[in-house]
């Protein structure tokens, strides 16, 4: 494998924030959708390309590889910040851009999912101790409210207070800014589900694919 060119300083950083975003732009949900069903996922159900509408909408097992590809953009994006030499702080800008560009996806006319995967991604990409916390939390209120939304937002919330816990504990800030920065985006993002939520209205878990 041909080796990466190291940069220092901030051009390190931005270069791994503009690379953070090109990947976290691939539609997977919607590369998936297509492969899988035939359809475009943003034009049914949520219109989110996440995992979630890809289950409604394709069926666990497209479900499970949206997942999985969402997070591994995550991971790859702060990878690659290391590869070209960024410090902490430039990969947690970097795993920051991959959620953005999955929110807002430059090669899907901008309409992406909620960042949730591509955020654990590059959490267990910038900490893997403090992304046991967020799996922990938010299995837990899935598991407690079937619904996919408090899920998602209880492990946004958990990964700041595991990121609170292993700044105390170490010192690194790293876990704790990035997971900071993920929560406000999530919450932005989940701004609709949580006005169902308040009405009471918000749908819960159903894994059945349509017909």
């Amino acid at each position: 494998m041909a080796r990466l060119p190291r940069m220092r300083g901030p051009g390190a950083d931005l270069t791994a924030c503009a690379c953070g975003y090109a990947i976290g732009s691939i539609p997977v949900g919607l590369l998936v959708g297509r492969a899988v069903r035939g359809l475009d996922v943003r034009e049914q159900g949520s219109g989110s390309i996440g995992t979630t509408n890809v289950l409604r909408l394709a069926g666990p097992s497209a479900a499970a590889l949206t997942f999985g590809l969402d997070v591994a953009k995550g991971a790859v994006a702060v990878g690659l910040a290391r590869r070209l030499g960024a410090d902490r702080r430039g990969a947690v800008v970097a795993g920051f851009a991959a959620m953005i560009g999955h929110c807002w996806p430059a090669f899907a006319r901008f309409r992406g999912g909620k960042g949730v995967a591509t955020g654990f991604g590059a959490m267990l990409a910038v900490s893997p101790q403090v992304a046991a916390y967020p799996v922990v939390g938010g299995l837990a209120a899935l598991a407690a409210s079937r619904t996919v939304s408090v899920g998602s937002l209880s492990a946004a919330v958990s990964a700041v207070a595991g990121g609170t816990i292993h700044a105390r504990r170490t010192g690194d800030t790293a876990p704790l800014q990035f997971a900071a920065l993920a929560t406000a985006l999530i919450v932005v993002r989940h701004a609709p589900n949580i006005g169902r939520l308040l009405r009471g209205s918000e749908p819960r878990l159903a894994a059945r694919r349509r017909s």
